[in-house]
């Protein structure tokens, strides 16, 4: 057999990698230092197996590709726009004077100004990834603190594009700074943007829609892969720009475009896969041996990025009328490196700019700086403690109109509901009607926004893939409802809950029948199988078309029900009580029955009447679009109310007769 180099360094990069993620995912650690944990273990200065790097470094431009494309796809200037007081001049203020101190850092240990202004850009970005990670974690996503925290960091992001654009001009020339390559490079990453306005902006879209309307996703999926790899492509050989712009700039025309959500998720996946080999070979430059001998200057890059850019950070956000927890929350959030650090990091060194013992410094301090973020933030409210036992200066810094609460803050005997999607929905539109307080978990930020522009409490992130569940207030709640259509999210959930609330009521939606197994086996007491519920509402009528009883469709539906759900029952007695239960579901329903004006009960009350139930129970009335439960016995019955009885069947008609004349029944 053939050997595979491509295929073995692509599958023991992922594998490893795969391993690293679940290793730090377990420590409560983004798994983004897993992934770079992996590349040291496969790099050439550990023992071991060693990958190629040039091999994994083409995969990893892919990941570049898809990494810009998502950052372009989410792009959001009304994000931006909307905190545009404090995000636009604070993060670029931030970014001038973080790197002002980097380039004095890298000038104090020797390094030419090119590649000290490399640092100092390098360290002065902080990671979308991780920000939004530690966000979401800490139920902070939708609130005022991280909308201005988000906004900070997209035009974090966009300031970064541009400095990506104008790094190769940074390269020493025996003149020096190469002005008319500038002006060059600022025209034709001109040239290029107007191109995509004025012609991608309506091209892109069209073609996604023409290939929408083929309803064949295998082809959408080309055609979203062609439109980020070729844009970017084109504009590296047509235009000379950084494949990084031009996958940026895909992107954003396609977040213009109505279907920017369906091409978000079907390049999910390989945004995920590439990404991961992306960071894997960051990892695999990174020298333990060369930083073990330099701890001072690992301990000095790390210094300024947790703690001299969280300082920087808090300082320009209080010179705007927003809160205290606001600036603490953007300094948390920012106090941290990432994917741009490492983008322009290797721009540097593919420029010459830098060295790759320089940019295993930037390395290494973008390790340990999102090994720490995590704790950051779990000293804002001790942070903010400890500015209120300084009145002067708490009143100098806190001009806030009125305190921000968390949307799970101060709920208790609420409804938790995951996913607001057409049943979660439902569910919602449920909770308003009856008044019942309630919280919804999304990650559609859409939907989100409009939930809380109807004041519905909402937490904005993945219940399944972070620590939003503890801001939910599980341990107080009545009720936890999953609404999710896949399982393995579900099953994640369900078994976080589990954890958080061993008490708490669980109804969880299973899309297969071993997912009902699983999920009872987590700890829902109840679980859904809306196929299977909605199959034998189809059969049970066509059944009864056919001409079978009643009863012969209640027994097969009882049969398939009870060996669907077999795994939600653990002896004879539960298995006997749930199929006398779904026995009673068949034949006790609720039944309207209207009062004409000539009815013998108009003018009755409910105390007069009782006696003639025959066993049915009165459980309602609608008057005038006003609904009153169980109707008291001194309730007087008038002409135009609908009464709603629970009983058998045969008892439901026979007091329908008894309360309508038979003139008045229809034909």
């Amino acid at each position: 057999m053939q050997p595979m180099p491509l295929l073995i360094d692509m599958v023991t990069a992922l594998a490893i990698a795969f391993v690293g993620g679940v290793v730090v995912r377990r420590l409560g650690l983004p798994t983004m230092v897993g992934y770079l944990l992996a590349g040291v273990t496969i790099g050439p200065f550990t023992p071991g197996f060693v990958g190629d790097a040039e091999t994994i470094r083409q995969l990893a431009e892919l990941g570049i590709v898809f990494l810009m494309f998502g950052v372009g796809l989410h792009f959001s200037f009304q994000d931006l726009w909307r905190v545009r007081d404090i995000a636009i001049v604070g993060a670029l203020g931030q970014m001038a004077t973080t790197a002002a101190l980097g380039f004095q850092l890298g000038q104090a240990w020797g390094w030419s100004p090119a590649a000290a202004i490399v640092l100092g850009l390098a360290v002065s970005v902080a990671s979308t990834v991780v920000l939004l990670r530690g966000l979401m974690d800490n139920g902070l996503l939708n609130t005022p603190h991280g909308q201005v925290a988000v906004g900070w960091l997209v035009m974090e992001d966009l300031a970064t594009v541009l400095v990506l654009l104008v790094l190769p001009t940074l390269v020493q020339k025996e003149a020096g700074l190469d002005w008319r390559e500038l002006g060059l490079t600022v025209l034709a990453a001109s040239g290029f943007l107007v191109f995509m306005m004025a012609i991608g902006a309506r091209f892109i879209p069209w073609l996604l829609m023409r290939v929408a309307h083929t309803r064949s996703r295998e082809l959408f999926i080309l055609a979203t892969l062609t439109v980020a790899l070729g844009t970017a492509l084109g504009a590296s050989e047509l235009f000379g720009v950084s494949l990084a712009l031009g996958a940026f700039a895909a992107g954003a025309v396609v977040n213009g475009s109505p279907l920017s959500h369906r091409v978000a998720a079907d390049l999910l996946p390989f945004r995920e896969a590439f990404s991961v080999l992306f960071f894997v070979s960051v990892g695999m430059l990174l020298d333990p041996h060369y930083l073990w001998e330099h701890i001072p200057a690992v301990a000095a890059v790390t210094g300024l990025i947790v703690f001299g850019k969280s300082v920087i950070t808090a300082l320009w956000a209080f010179l705007f009328p927003h809160p205290v927890r606001t600036a603490l929350v953007v300094a948390a959030g920012t106090s941290q490196i990432g994917e741009f650090s490492f983008i322009l990091g290797q721009a540097g060194v593919n420029l010459g700019l830098l060295g790759q013992e320089q940019y295993a410094l930037i390395l290494a301090g973008s390790l340990l700086s999102i090994v720490v973020n995590p704790f950051l933030f779990s000293l804002v409210g001790p942070g903010e403690w400890l500015l209120k036992q300084f009145p002067p200066i708490w009143r100098l810094l806190n001009r806030e109109k009125q305190p921000a609460r968390s949307p799970g803050q101060g709920l208790a005997e609420h409804l938790v509901i995951i996913g607001c999607g057409r049943v979660g929905g439902h569910l919602v539109e449920l909770a308003e009607h009856f008044r019942l307080p309630c919280l919804v978990v999304e990650a559609d930020v859409a939907r989100a926004r409009v939930l809380a522009g109807r004041g519905i409490p909402t937490l904005l992130g993945d219940a399944s893939n972070s620590e939003i569940l503890r801001h939910a207030g599980l341990e107080r709640a009545r009720l936890l409802v999953v609404t999710l259509p896949e399982e393995a999210a579900s099953e994640l959930i369900v078994a976080g809950a589990r954890d958080l609330a061993a008490r708490l009521p669980i109804i969880v939606r299973a899309a297969t029948r071993d997912g009902v197994q699983r999920l009872a086996r987590l700890g829902a007491q109840y679980v859904i199988h809306p196929e299977l519920e909605g199959g034998l509402q189809l059969v049970r009528h066509a059944l009864l078309e056919l001409g079978f009883s009643l009863e012969e469709v209640r027994r097969y539906a009882e049969v398939v029900r009870r060996t669907c759900y077999t795994a939600m029952t653990h002896a004879g007695e539960e298995s006997r009580l749930m199929s006398e239960s779904f026995d009673a579901v068949d034949r006790v329903r609720m039944r309207w029955i209207s009062l004409p004006p000539d009815s013998p009960w108009v003018g009755q009350t409910a105390a007069a009447t009782a006696a003639h139930h025959d066993g049915a129970f009165l459980a309602a009335l609608l008057r005038q679009g006003e609904l009153l439960q169980e109707p008291g016995p001194a309730t007087v019955f008038q002409a135009g109310d609908r009464l709603g009885f629970i009983g058998e069947p045969e008892v439901l008609a026979a007091l329908k007769q008894r309360i309508q004349p038979v003139r008045d029944q229809p034909p």
